[in-house]
């Protein structure tokens, strides 16, 4: 049986050195409970305890390790009447001062002037003089023979003040690792997964990831446990998949009819392109087949989703059942109203709109016709959701910018029927990479708009600094000259003190010598206007009596302007990739040529500079996703967290690509070979699994 033994579950308050206390902050601070708990925290990297550095050659922010001796030592009184400890070391280079502010006593009397120490720790070095705050300490004469590879832990300040340092947490995990067997933890893959790809045992992954006696021991564990945690998440997810497919049954949506085909033959704006095309018949194939549709589609900005979703409800209608699209702010949801409902005009479709804005004796009427059959497609924000709203027979839900939602809203679409859930289509114009989806979303069908329609040109995106801004100015008076429409967006809307950004009121005045009334009209934006004026400021810009929109991101989506063909992004360093993406699918929505302007300050982090390289090297979603994913990290999907790392301790999906894949291929073997998992060899992984799910609730079968 796969069960942590008895010591391994014991409360983490017994182990040698913690005590109650410490307990209470390892409990706190890093969710560690138990034993085992401690020693699936691995060392998030290794230091070369075998190598010394130089005091003189060692620079700020390095991590150095010293042989010398200390020449002096002093107890200093600080500010609330604490002490701190600090101690001048010496070695052949030069000095550097040694700081501690706790265990002052106990190290004042400890430390021996004269004798020789090895120190290690982080340089810091300030007005010229370098300080080590809080080093390890260690008389040279008792120090063990030192190791190539020890573990470095992470640490919080309040796990620092009570002496639950890294050198502590390794001492912890060197008493629990010493006292386990291979009985300790049984292995949770078959003997031939093992024997397969050559992977060390369990046991071993365990001892070696947190002392490994070399690299190759090292890389050994690394490799068990990355494919560990990636093959029961995949195994977790096409489950998942497996039983919607056969638990959920869904509408069957049998018919095209006159919504669909009149639309098609009469009112289709352009011709589909090959990408729209393959994904419609995805969702019809999904639609009829009589089990709940569950499907993401993917699609960069201006690819033609909306068109795709509104097709799709389209046979819904035939069908004679009602549709809901669901966008996370009032502007996309008031646009995708505005669209939908130009597109059905002489169809007989009737298309209502709901949000909070929406009131009184006009909300009280619309939810009476929804609810008697009335409305045929409601558009709206997650007022959607809320308990009031009661669909007569709701047969398809689509909600755009899904991941600006959270799982639990989206979750509670499934209770607008008491038969059948609807089907669902998550749009998303925040591409993912291929590998992520298949990996994070494989318990749903993907379908992939990667085609843009034809005419849509690529927008031309350049780098500037402020010593451009006369150039800068004199293009937009050639783009309005000739017509056009400029957006300019800022990070901020008011004076930050930590952040030197010129602010969005800034801009709008330094403009306006430039651009004087009443030849020039500039809308300005922002997310702390009231609805209305919103509103007002935003149809200046829409019918074109303004020449330029002043705004923060509040118009990242949801505005329209084929007109519009420039785009300048103030303080782009400050912008991550995605939101600098979608900011620049605001233009290009014409028939002319656009242009997207970074405009940043000289000094640039490496992260930011790769940002900007990159928007100006490609237009493309998928190839700007793959960059951006890697700079931020991929997203708790399965569970309720929208950002951050997936639940991998380890692994990381772009440097760790072929273990993904060669997981996912084994998952798939595995449960094509044996879905209930039920054959002997594959007892191990099915009772581990059994565990692992435990550890989520069901959210990923929701989407």
């Amino acid at each position: 049986m796969i069960s942590t033994s008895s010591y391994l579950k014991t409360k983490i308050d017994f182990l040698k050195g913690v005590g109650e206390k410490r307990a209470e902050l390892l409990r706190d601070e890093l969710g560690v409970k138990t034993f085992f708990d401690l020693i699936n925290l691995y060392p998030f990297r290794y230091i070369d305890r075998t190598q010394f550095h130089n005091i003189s050659t060692s620079q700020d922010g390095d991590t150095a390790q010293l042989k010398g001796t200390i020449v002096e030592k002093e107890k200093v009184k600080g500010r609330n009447n604490r002490y701190r400890l600090t101690a001048l070391f010496k070695d052949s280079s030069g000095f550097v001062e040694l700081i501690w502010f706790q265990s002052v006593k106990w190290l004042e009397e400890s430390i021996k002037i004269g004798e020789e120490y090895i120190v290690f720790g982080k340089v810091n070095v300030f007005k010229g003089k370098k300080s080590i705050p809080h080093p390890e300490l260690e008389l040279a004469s008792k120090m063990s023979a030192p190791k190539a590879l020890e573990p470095v832990y992470s640490s919080t300040e309040k796990l620092n003040a009570f002496s639950l340092d890294n050198r502590s947490r390794r001492k912890l995990a060197q008493t629990v690792i010493s006292k386990i067997s291979q009985e300790d933890l049984p292995e949770n893959l078959s003997e031939k997964v093992i024997s397969q790809l050559k992977l060390c045992s369990r046991f071993q992954s365990y001892q070696w990831i947190h002392f490994p006696p070399s690299d190759l021991a090292l890389k050994s564990a690394q490799n068990r446990i990355k494919f560990e945690e990636v093959l029961f998440l995949q195994l977790r997810l096409l489950q998942i998949r497996k039983k919607r497919e056969l638990d959920l049954a869904g509408f069957s949506f049998e018919k095209v009819g006159s919504y669909f085909n009149s639309f098609f033959k009469e009112k289709l704006p352009f011709e589909l392109t090959d990408a729209q095309k393959r994904v419609l018949k995805e969702i019809r194939a999904d639609l009829k087949r009589g089990a709940q549709m569950n499907r993401l589609l993917q699609g960069d900005v201006g690819s033609g989703k909306t068109i795709v979703a509104l097709m799709s409800m389209f046979i819904a209608l035939d069908n004679g059942y009602q549709a809901c699209m669901m966008a996370p702010t009032e502007i996309l949801a008031q646009q995708h109203y505005a669209f939908i409902s130009e597109s059905v005009k002489g169809l007989g479709v009737q298309v209502a709109f709901l949000s909070g804005s929406v009131k009184g004796k006009t909300r009280a009427q619309l939810l009476q016709f929804l609810k008697e059959g009335h409305i045929d497609i409601l558009v709206g924000t997650h007022a959607l959701i809320e308990d009031p709203v009661v669909f007569k027979k709701l047969g398809l839900a689509v909600i755009d910018e899904q991941h600006r939602f959270g799982v639990i809203q989206r979750a509670k679409l499934w209770n607008k029927n008491d038969d059948y859930p609807p089907h669902v289509l998550v749009m998303t114009a925040t591409p993912i990479p291929r590998t992520l989806a298949m990996t994070v979303y494989g318990d749903l069908d993907v379908s992939i708009i990667d085609e843009l329609p034809p005419g849509r040109k690529e927008i031309e995106t350049v780098h500037r600094f402020e010593k451009d801004r006369t150039r800068i100015v004199g293009f937009m008076h050639e783009e309005i000259k000739k017509g056009r429409q400029i957006y300019i967006v800022y990070p901020l809307i008011e004076e930050s003190e930590k952040l030197d950004l010129q602010n969005l009121q800034e801009g709008y005045e330094q403009l306006l010598p430039y651009f004087p009334a009443p030849d020039f009209q500039i809308a300005v934006v922002h997310g702390r206007m009231k609805h209305a004026d919103k509103d007002l400021e935003m149809q200046r810009f829409v019918s074109g009596k303004a020449q330029i929109m002043v705004a923060t991101t509040v118009i990242e989506v949801g505005v329209n302007v084929p007109n519009a063909s420039v785009m300048i992004i103030e303080n782009a360093e400050r912008f991550g990739l995605s939101q600098l993406h979608q900011l620049r699918g605001r233009v290009g929505r014409g028939a002319e040529r656009s242009f997207c302007i970074l405009m940043t300050s000289f000094k640039l982090t490496k992260e930011g500079k790769k940002r900007i390289e990159t928007m100006c090297r490609t237009n493309n979603g998928f190839e700007i996703s793959e960059v951006d994913m890697e700079l931020r990290g991929a997203g708790n999907i399965e569970g309720t967290q929208q950002s951050g790392s997936i639940e991998f301790n380890l692994l990381d999906l772009f440097q760790d690509r072929n273990i993904l894949i060669t997981a996912r291929h084994l998952a798939d073997s595995i449960l094509e070979d044996d879905p209930l998992l039920e054959k002997e060899e594959n007892h191990p992984i099915a009772e581990y699994l059994a565990m692992y799910r435990a550890k989520y609730r069901d959210w990923g079968r929701i989407s």
